[in-house]
């Protein structure tokens, strides 16, 4: 994902400096020159890394710093209210109108993913903010763009306008914002036209449509993966439309995530969408302080939950937890613990998003994860209902049969039984403790440390191999 190096090296930078019981020019300016570097190789543009670090600096050098007991812990502070402060002090909405129709105005270079976040984002309006919304083609260069967006409409239930490619965009887009009226949508999302490159022909195609309909909201989408050139092109849309947020797709990549750190300070328009996947629900709302949390590995314990609900069966997850601690966990129950997990994204981004974890995230091999979790399922769908309900009674006989139509090993099966043996006597501890009232929260955090303890050993010797 972007900001992965720039995390890990800011993260050095700041565990170097925590613990320290007095705060001096030397030990600030070694942190401050590591913070300098993590932020040059992400590849945020220099004057934003000098600016950055005077401002560190300047306000590290206060008197409620030097004298604080923790000097370390509140430089640490700093660091992350100045990374809010690049990124955006705060979340920036979408500007509803509280009477007619908002219209929201997608646009950028070919390829950046405008006709899938403009469906990517109106999903996020229907669930977020219960609105009705319409899509226009305004797209009329590319019939795959327009076929596109009414296959993405189709999936949400969105009605897509388009009068084809023999129509020029800003006619659709008039006679669309008409229909739009006429049947009582409160929300309207212009797809717009992109080119390989900004030139003086799509430029004047999308001020006449500004100028005709005059946007709520003007999007511009942005590939996260071309770094500083999304400073580039954002400042060029800006200086011929009233860009009021960029949308950063392919935010899930393995860029570097400069571009995205620079072009709230230098163009002066705010990220409110990041992509961070294929999928039709891959699209979050950003928010500066929890992206702030994750640079700096302090985990966004926030957005995991929001997710969890969003997409979680919490029914399901409830009726699981009870018959877990009740004692009766099988076979079942792990296959939909798994198929729950896998709803919430990749196993890395997860830990990501939890304080303290991202350190072991890049520990996860994703693709032999995914494999891995194939392999289960296949395992355990294979099994009879009468051997899903009690693992325990599997034999050798039983065995082969399930390795050979999951295409696995007898070996993969005996692992798989000893996973779900171990789970079951952890669940069965867990529901007897929590019966008679011994799981309090001292034994509670007791256990946490231990687990923190086993994933410090297992880090250790994977770096030691």
């Amino acid at each position: 994902m972007a900001f992965d190096s720039l995390s890990e090296r800011l993260n050095k930078s700041m565990r170097n400096i925590i613990g320290k019981g007095k705060l001096t020019d030397a030990n600030m300016e070694d942190m401050l020159k590591e913070v300098r570097l993590a932020l040059l190789e992400a590849d945020v543009n220099y004057r934003i890394v000098k600016e950055f670090l005077d401002d560190v600096r300047n306000k590290a050098r206060g008197e409620d710093v030097i004298n604080s007991v923790e000097p370390g812990e509140m430089l640490v502070k700093i660091v992350h209210d100045e990374i809010i402060s690049l990124l955006g002090d705060n979340q920036a909405e979408l500007n509803f109108k509280e009477s007619g129709i908002t219209v929201i105005m997608l646009v950028g270079l070919q390829g950046t993913g405008k006709t899938t976040s403009a469906a990517k984002i109106a999903r996020i309006c229907i669930n977020k903010y219960n609105r009705n919304p319409m899509f226009i083609a305004a797209d009329v260069i590319r019939p795959a763009a327009i076929d596109q967006l009414k296959t993405l409409g189709n999936e949400l239930g969105i009605e897509t306008f388009s009068l084809g490619t023999g129509v020029n965009a800003v006619e659709t887009v008039r006679q669309g914002m008409q229909y739009a009226r006429e049947q009582g949508y409160d929300t309207v999302f212009i797809d717009t036209a992109g080119r390989l490159h900004i030139d003086e022909e799509l430029m004047q195609e999308l001020s006449d449509i500004e100028a005709l309909v005059h946007p709520d909201d003007i999007l511009l989408t942005v590939d996260a993966m071309t770094g500083q050139d999304i400073v580039n092109v954002a400042r060029s849309f800006s200086e011929q439309l009233p860009l009021t947020g960029l949308v950063v797709t392919k935010f899930d990549g393995d860029s570097r995530g400069g571009g995205v750190l620079s072009v709230r300070k230098i163009t002066n328009v705010p990220i409110k969408f990041v992509g961070e996947g294929e999928k039709i629900e891959d699209m979050d709302i950003f928010y500066p302080e929890r992206m702030a949390d994750r640079i700096l590995g302090m985990g966004d314990v926030v957005s995991l939950v929001e997710r969890a609900q969003e997409k979680m069966d919490l029914e399901e997850a409830e009726r699981a937890a009870q018959r877990m601690l009740s004692g009766q966990f099988d076979m079942d129950d792990m296959l939909k613990q798994m198929e729950q997990m896998q709803k919430l994204g990749p196993l890395g981004g997860i830990l990501r998003m939890l304080p303290g974890y991202s350190q072991y995230s890049d520990l996860i091999n994703e693709n032999e994860a995914a494999d891995s979790m194939k392999r289960t399922k296949a395992m355990i769908q294979s099994m009879t209902l009468a051997e899903r309900r009690h693992p325990e009674r599997i034999r050798s006989t039983m065995k082969k049969r399930i390795a050979a139509g999951s295409g696995t090993t007898v070996n993969d099966v005996n692992k798989l039984l000893k996973q779900w043996e171990k789970t079951k006597k952890a669940m069965d501890m867990m529901g007897s403790m929590t019966k008679n009232g011994q799981l309090d929260e001292e034994k509670a955090m007791k256990m946490m440390e231990d687990a923190q303890k086993q994933l410090d050993q297992l880090n250790a010797s994977r770096r030691r191999n």
